[in-house]
């Protein structure tokens, strides 16, 4: 089964020189997928032009992991634990949320604007022992070309970031022509989202700002039908999916 959000049917914010869509909109109590999809509870994407900032906030209400992926430019971090940093192009960064902890983030630059995805994932059995943690790495583009590359898992397999829950989140740059497919066992499903270009998935096409959520399938079966960038998380299948 296939449950799909087009890019357009996401909640669209205007924040002074930030936008950002909203996979899933908890203001939305008719909606399905309201409260996310499984563990994942939040699928921002955000476009920050030069010199935008955010108001110093807490990290997550949902007291749970983010996961932040700079596709273009760079973000600049700071928390009230005191620490700060960059995180380029091509980075991926794990932040443990939680209560009292405060983050702050900016566009790095004055003068390019940035693209930035995050996904809040719901707390895992560890979280709470880890609030305030953090870890971030790059992972090349050679690292995710034609291939579903691991960058968060929750035993840090391939070098990637470390979660604390059961999810496995892969990101893959694909060629037109290219085809990938993520294996489903039993009991997980996955959430699909397109970050760029234009795939097949089954018989439904799929282009960018899309997402869907795969359950009850074998595999998540894809196709680039143009040069295109996608985000792959393996989650425990949801109820009433």
């Amino acid at each position: 089964m296939i449950t799909l959000r087009r890019a357009d049917e996401r909640r669209f914010e205007r924040h002074g020189k930030q936008e950002v869509w909203r996979t899933f909109d908890a203001s939305a109590a008719a909606d399905p997928l309201a409260h996310g999809f499984g563990a994942l509870e939040g699928l921002h994407e955000l476009r920050l032009q030069p010199g935008a900032k955010q108001a110093r906030r807490p990290a997550a209400a949902h007291e749970g992991e983010i996961v932040t992926y700079v596709r273009e430019g760079a973000l600049a971090y700071e928390d009230s634990l005191g620490r700060s940093g960059v995180i380029q192009a091509g980075e991926f960064q794990r932040l443990t949320a939680g209560r009292g902890l405060r983050h702050h983030e900016a566009n790095a630059s004055r003068s390019d604007s940035a693209q930035v995805l995050q996904l809040c994932l719901r707390p895992g059995a560890g979280a709470a022992t880890r609030v305030g943690g953090h870890e971030h790495r790059r992972f090349s583009a050679a690292e995710r070309r034609g291939e579903l590359c691991v960058v968060a898992s929750p035993d840090a397999r391939r070098g990637s970031l470390r979660l604390d829950l059961n999810a496995v989140l892969c990101s893959a740059l694909l060629d037109r022509g290219q085809h990938v497919a993520h294996e489903l066992v039993p009991g997980r499903g996955a959430w699909l989202h397109l970050v760029a270009g234009e795939v097949t998935l089954g018989d439904t096409v799929l282009t960018a700002g899309d997402g869907a959520g795969v359950t009850g399938e074998r595999a998540v079966s894809l196709t680039a039908r143009a040069a295109s960038e996608i985000l792959l998380l393996d989650v425990d299948e949801p109820r009433g999916f």
